[in-house]
């Protein structure tokens, strides 16, 4: 049976009622940094298991905010982090960069981004946080099995 994943990123503080509905049943929540609150990990914890990474508005010594987090999902090699530390990330860089990863999972740029090459995934869930600049607040669901990754980027209201 496949395990889906929730992805969300730059929540800045806020937990959409969208988010939670769009989140709701996954397996587990990874979450790609500028948490801006510790009430969203607490939030986002009642709907799955959460592990998350450090953006660049966040403070590196929040208690359960790691650097980056690697993790295998259904035998697939998963690694999270922000993207700042690339400072203008983009999927080539962060294969490159990642290249033991089979799926990137980033955040930063505020901008939904699914890319595939060579059997490898990057995903971007956007901003799920206040709107800001011109994007569309979304999250993403991430259904796994072995040899099987498909990704669904999901508008919020």
């Amino acid at each position: 049976m496949p395990t889906t994943v929730g992805l969300i990123s730059d929540t800045h503080g806020l937990v959409r009622a969208s988010a939670m509905h769009a989140l709701n049943g996954v397996a587990l929540i990874l979450h790609a940094g500028d948490v801006g609150s510790r009430d969203v990990l607490i939030e986002l914890g009642a709907l799955a298991p959460v592990h998350a990474v450090f953006g660049n508005v966040d403070d590196a010594h929040t208690p359960g905010l790691e650097a980056h987090q690697w993790l295998t999902v259904e035998g697939w090699q998963v690694h999270v982090s922000h993207g700042h530390e690339l400072r203008r990330p983009d999927p080539e860089a962060l294969l490159h960069r990642y290249r033991d990863a089979g799926i990137i999972v980033f955040g930063h740029t505020h901008r939904a981004l699914v890319h595939r090459a060579g059997g490898r995934l990057v995903i971007n869930p956007g901003a799920a946080g206040p709107k800001r600049f011109d994007v569309v607040p979304s999250v993403a669901r991430l259904t796994l099995s072995p040899g099987q990754a498909d990704v669904e980027i999901i508008e919020l209201t």
